[in-house]
Formats: C-alpha cells, structure tokens, sequence
C-alpha cells in the first residue's frame, strides 16, 4: 500500500439513494482532477428561505462544484439560509452546505420524484462537472427515480417544487432547479425557495 493510500483509504461507494456519510449518496463530481462522492440529506433537513440579498453579488459563491465554497460565502455576507445549512449536525457530520450547480442535477438526474416530462431547454442537463458527464435531458430521461424512498409521496421524496443551487448568477441572480420537471433557472435572489442540504467526500488525493 502507498503512502498515499494510508492518508485516503479507497472509499467504498454505495449504490445511488443508498444511505451513507449521514445522509445518501446521490452521485460523484469531478473538480480539479479530484473525484468527490456527493451526499444529500434526508427531507426532514430541507430548509426554506431567501438565498441572499437582491442587488449585492458575493465574492466567492460562483463555483458550480464548491457547494461548501459557495455556502460559506453567502453565510459571510449575512445570509441567513447559508448560516442555517452550516449550523447542521446530522449524524455527527457538520460540513453540510446548500449544493452548487452541478451537484444539485444530480440530485435531479438520480433522485427525480415525479413522473413528469423533463424540460429540455438551454442547457438542463448538461453537466460537465458529473462522472460520467451528464448529457442534456430528453424528455423521457431521466425517469422518475426507482431508489426506495424518494419517489413523489415517499418520505425522502423532494417536493414538485423550486430549489436553490448555492451558485450565484449575478447580484441579483441565483441558479435554481425545479425538481417537478428539471426546469434549471436564476431566480430573483430574495425569493423564497426550498434547500436540500449535502456534503461531499474526497475519493483520491
């Protein structure tokens, strides 16, 4: 075994919406040649709120992989969502932090709850960031998701409804994900939308 190998033991990966690292694992994202498994919380951590002031743009909460990044950056600026989600302590892990961009497709893309037709517009879909790289939506994939538990009226479910991304589109923007239909959209940064936290771990150093 080498060096390397003592400090990042191989992490054993479940299957998608299997339960793991406090919450379940929900897909892997790739962010300067690390691989990073990505965990999202049960429902009964969402949170409700605005995503920051409308009109001021953030250092720092840009990334579309950084969730943590992002979330630290908003709770610095005063956001109180922000500071709610890194106030978390969910089976002892407290590194939680509202998903970026592309971690929050794949939620969408894994854990889809509804049975509705994809949106297939701009760019929903399409991420880069994801291993394997996810491709643009059609209106028939993804399907709505078979892991036990997260389907519409499951207890996991997420809601038919808006979500936000931690990643910021302009001073007065946010990405959003609408998980009835994959609708991925900037809203107006003082609306209140819906939080499913995560965290992620390192696979390789």
């Amino acid at each position: 075994m080498s060096a390397v190998e003592k400090v990042a033991p191989a992490v054993q990966l479940p299957e998608i919406g299997q339960a793991f690292g406090g919450g379940f694992f929900s897909g892997i994202t790739v962010e300067n040649g690390q691989r990073y498994a990505n965990i999202t919380a049960g429902a009964e951590h969402e949170l409700v709120g605005e995503w920051g002031e409308h009109g001021v743009k953030i250092d720092g909460a840009d990334s579309f992989t950084d969730s943590r990044a992002n979330t630290e950056a908003m709770a610095k600026a005063g956001g109180e969502l922000a500071q709610q989600v890194l106030a978390l302590d969910i089976g002892g892990f407290t590194d939680w932090a509202i998903p970026a961009r592309d971690v929050q497709e794949l939620q969408y893309r894994h854990l889809k709850p509804t049975s509705r037709e994809n949106y297939c517009w701009n760019r929903a879909g399409d991420n880069p960031s994801s291993l394997p790289v996810g491709l643009l939506y059609t209106k028939e994939s993804p399907t709505k998701t078979l892991v036990p538990g997260f389907a519409e009226g499951e207890p996991e479910a997420f809601k038919a409804d808006w979500y936000w991304s931690s990643s910021q589109r302009s001073a007065y923007l946010a990405f959003g994900l609408h998980f009835g239909d994959g609708y991925q959209y900037n809203d107006d940064k003082d609306n209140e939308l819906r939080v499913r936290p995560v965290r992620r771990i390192l696979l390789e150093a």
